[in-house]
């Protein structure tokens, strides 16, 4: 007998590290995998990975990497993305980038979330993904929302409802696991927690009238996921603490009394809120303990390992309960279990009528916000002068498609078709005062000019440029490219007009209706 305890302890060990390592989501580090990325998997026996746009270079290397790391590993793991579409892609070849949600709620087709959830599972199965953190189920509100805005359906809960749902049958009929967020819903949260702690003072009254409802609705439907999210609910959790960290929200109001008995999972927990909350050891076991089921960390290897000791101590210590580890993975593997290929469906492609779809979505989506001066669709017809945000700036930071990044020979393209050869200045995403100046002579030659707007509301440099244009163009049309709060910003007189966000199925579409009238 005392000869075998070592072994026997062992094993013991080595079982509680594979069910902890069940828990854990990581990124990796770029797009060629390292040893250093091996080592990391093989040590933590992590068993989920998230794919950011660092990892995805195209759809060769990307099966490759995915390849090379399960034939190290010699194991199956859990692959997510952040497929939202709109602003958050990842995964841009081999997909169709479809509008933003409020373009979808706007277009007001409950058919075309449906097939873009299908759509867009095909595309995802064939790119070998496991689970798509998305629809966001998050309601909004008249109070500005920093980091949801353009991301949701719209301000109606049963609009949020209708369109989310039919988004993830979608998803989960094509194939794929969805998971909406952010629960309990944080449409109206001040602060972007990317960076802040935001505090939502809402009460359970309201939480139940506006922002839960859809969450309700998709777990009645048999939702595979759902993620939390990081504010402070003072009225839903009197202890103060995150959300993420709240046992009341997660075990207590989503797990028993909502009935949801499909897989939890955080939000990353390497962002800002939880940084300045507490360190990641602390942070990830507090999490585990609210009731969650996958853990995020996504970016980097000491908060990674960090993370994966703390857990694993707060197990072995009997600070976690290993029971409910057990449920957890066992949940888990009952959702992983139902996706035993990796690449399904062949080669990586995009679905043939998907395109077509996204821009019949943008088309309809299409809306005036401030009506302009009858004589501007004259004006339209003599000396035409554009000006557009230098998107290929953005493209470091988030999925641009070539062809808006390469914004000159992207206008020239699309106003050809109506006879029309603008002049077009490129700015700065925050221009500068010698760019603003530059639009401004601009304006000041053109018969009409057209101002492809980024964020006025937001960003000084732009409401600079805004108020310029405004006081020197002859006739002047603005397209707001993100969220349509800039509309308040519009002069009596200007054209304004929106698809509610910057993909080139919604610039195409913007483009037609300022030159068809």
């Amino acid at each position: 007998m005392a000869r075998g305890a070592p072994a026997y302890n062992r094993f013991v060990r080595e079982e509680l590290e594979t069910l902890v390592g069940e828990q854990l989501v990581f990124g990796l580090t770029g797009p060629k995998l390292t040893d250093v990325d091996i080592t990391l998997f093989r040590e933590t026996r992590a068993a989920g990975l998230i794919l950011y746009r660092r990892n995805f270079e195209s759809p060769a290397q990307h099966t490759q990497l995915l390849n090379d790391l399960e034939s190290a590993l010699g194991r199956r793991l859990l692959v997510t993305t952040d497929h939202e579409g709109g602003r958050i892609v990842m995964l841009g070849e081999g997909t169709t980038i479809f509008p933003d949600n409020l373009a979808v709620g706007t277009a007001g087709e409950e058919a075309f979330p449906y097939r873009q959830g299908l759509f867009e599972a095909r595309e995802l199965r064939r790119l070998g993904v496991d689970v798509n953190f998305g629809p966001v189920l998050d309601v909004l509100t008249d109070r500005y929302s920093p980091n949801i805005g353009i991301r949701s359906y719209g301000k109606d809960p049963a609009v949020v409802t209708r369109y989310g749902l039919a988004r993830i049958k979608g998803m989960q009929k094509g194939g794929i696991s969805a998971c909406a967020k952010h629960f309990p819903g944080k449409g109206h949260s001040p602060l972007d927690a990317h960076l802040k702690l935001p505090t939502i003072d809402s009460t359970l009254a309201d939480m139940k009238a506006i922002h839960l409802p859809p969450f309700h609705a998709a777990i009645a439907d048999g939702i595979d996921c759902l993620m939390t999210s990081h504010p402070v609910y003072p009225n839903l959790d009197p202890t103060g603490v995150p959300a993420t960290f709240s046992r009341r929200i997660v075990r207590d109001y989503l797990r028993d009394e909502a009935g949801f008995k499909g897989v939890i999972i955080s939000d990353d927990l390497e962002m800002g809120a939880i940084g300045e909350t507490c360190p990641i050891g602390e942070a990830i076991t507090r999490t585990a303990a609210a009731g969650h089921d996958l853990l995020l960390v996504c970016h980097t290897e000491p908060a990674q390992r960090a993370a994966a000791r703390a857990l694993l101590d707060a197990y072995r210590s009997g600070t976690l309960p290993v029971r409910d580890l057990e449920a957890s993975v066992e949940r888990i593997r009952r959702m992983r279990a139902r996706r035993t290929t990796r690449f399904e469906g062949g080669p990586p492609s995009v679905e043939p009528d998907a395109l077509p779809l996204a821009r019949a979505i943008a088309t309809r989506a299409v809306t005036v916000v401030a009506p302009g001066r009858p004589e501007l669709r004259r004006a339209l017809n003599g000396r035409v002068g554009v000006v557009f945000p230098r998107f290929s700036a953005l493209a470091p930071r988030i999925t641009i498609e070539p062809e808006v990044a390469a914004e000159t020979a992207y206008i020239a393209g699309a106003f050809r078709p109506a006879g029309i050869t603008p002049e077009t200045k490129v700015v700065g995403i925050e221009p500068t005062d010698a760019e603003i100046a530059a639009a401004g002579a601009l304006a000041e030659a053109s018969d009409a000019l057209v101002l492809f707007l980024f964020d006025a509301h937001l960003y000084a440099s732009n409401a600079k440029l805004l108020k310029e244009l405004q006081s020197r163009a002859r006739a002047l049309a603005v397209v707001l490219l993100r969220d349509p709060y800039d509309a308040a910003m519009l002069e009596p007189g200007v054209l304004g007009v929106t698809a509610y966000g910057f993909r080139k199925c919604q610039l195409d579409a913007v483009i037609a209706r300022l030159v068809q009238g």
